[in-house]
């Protein structure tokens, strides 16, 4: 099963369990993401701001970007980032693929305790 969404003069194709760029008319590459996580039990939040290819622990999960693009004529607007979620102790991954900020609950992190999503790239 292949979801195709229109994306700013692009298409983001998302298949089972990864994604791919089918086109990329448009799309900008980010210097890193801005990613918000939620404790579901307490209520707590935080923001964390990754660098491409950085990893931080977010709660309890190390989460890394691979990869923030967002549309060239509006680099405030909405992003997609690559994502690796793991278990820091098992290595355990709990999510890889491409997270959409517009649409979170599209391409989520599946965790008993813990959501985590993409707020933005950092264009500089």
């Amino acid at each position: 099963m292949v979801i195709r969404l229109a994306f700013w003069s692009g298409l983001l194709s998302l298949g089972l369990g990864s994604a791919s760029l089918a086109q990329d008319n448009g799309a900008v590459s980010g210097t890193g993401a801005v990613l918000r996580g939620l404790d579901k039990v307490n209520g707590r939040t935080t923001d964390a701001e990754l660098p491409i290819g950085g990893s931080a622990e977010l709660f309890g999960l190390l989460v890394t970007v691979a990869d923030c693009r967002y549309p060239a004529e509006n680099p405030t607007g909405d992003a997609f980032a690559f994502l690796t979620i793991r278990e820091p102790d098992s290595g355990a991954v709990q999510f890889e693929g491409w997270m959409i900020a517009s649409s979170p609950a599209l391409s989520a992190l599946d965790h008993s305790r813990y959501d985590i999503w993409v707020l933005r790239c950092n264009s500089s």
